[in-house]
C-alpha cells in the first residue's frame, strides 16, 4: 500500500491508502491504449471486472459447497438459499476490494454511506440474479444433462446432480447480466464522487 495525498484537500493533509498490485501497470497501459480519453474509466471497469471474478469464485464455491452439504439442490428454496448466502459473502469482498483498489480516491463519502448504497445496489442485483436463476436452472439443468447424456453413454443423472448443474449454469450468466447492472449504478451512485 502506498499514501497519497488527495488533490482536493483544502491543506493537502487529507490522506488516503491505495492498494497497489502487481496488476497496476499492465490494467494502467492497457487503459491508455483502449480508453484514450477515457483511460481512467476503462481502468476502473478493469479493476471492477478482476474484483468481480474474485467475488465470482467465492460465489461459485460457496453455492457449490452448500449444494453438496447444508443446502442440497431439492428444491427451489434451497437453491434461492444457498444463492443468496453465496451472493452476500461475495459482495462483502466486492466492496472491500473496490472500496481499495478500484475506487481509492472515493473517500468524501463515509464508509457507511457507500456501504449502505453498494448492499442496495446489490440487493437489486441479487433480485435480479434470483429471478433469473429460479426461471432458468431446471431448464438449463434438463438440456446440460440431456447434452452429457448424448456425449457420455452411461451417465444417468439424479434429479440433485441435474438441479446442481442447472443452478450452476444459470449462475454464471446471472453474474455476467448482474455485473454489468453492478458497474453502472456503483459508478454513478455509490462511487459518484470520483472523476
Amino acid at each position: 500500500m502506498s499514501q497519497v495525498v488527495t488533490p482536493d484537500a483544502p491543506d493537502a493533509t487529507r490522506t488516503y491508502r491505495r492498494l497497489t498490485t502487481p496488476l497496476d501497470g499492465l490494467i494502467a497501459d492497457l487503459s491508455k491504449k483502449i480508453g484514450r480519453a477515457k483511460a481512467k474509466e476503462v481502468e476502473r471497469f478493469i479493476k471492477f471486472a478482476f474484483v468481480g471474478a474474485l467475488g465470482f469464485v467465492i460465489d461459485i464455491a460457496s453455492v457449490i459447497i452448500l449444494q453438496n452439504t447444508l443446502l442440497p439442490p431439492e428444491n427451489e428454496r434451497n437453491v434461492l438459499l444457498a444463492n443468496s448466502i453465496a451472493f452476500v459473502l461475495a459482495v462483502c469482498s466486492n466492496f472491500i476490494w473496490n472500496r481499495v483498489w478500484t475506487y481509492p480516491d472515493s473517500r468524501s463519502y463515509s464508509v457507511r454511506r457507500q456501504l449502505t448504497q453498494f448492499a442496495i445496489v446489490s440487493v437489486i442485483g441479487l433480485v435480479i440474479r434470483n429471478l433469473w436463476i429460479s426461471g432458468t436452472y431446471e431448464q438449463l439443468g434438463k438440456l446440460s444433462t440431456t447434452i452429457l447424456q448424448g456425449a457420455v453413454s452411461d451417465y444417468a443423472p439424479q434429479l440433485l446432480d441435474q438441479n446442481k448443474l442447472g443452478t450452476t449454469i444459470a449462475l454464471v450468466f446471472g453474474v455476467l447480466i448482474v455485473m454489468i447492472w453492478n458497474f453502472v449504478a456503483n459508478r454513478f451512485w455509490t462511487y459518484s464522487d470520483v472523476d
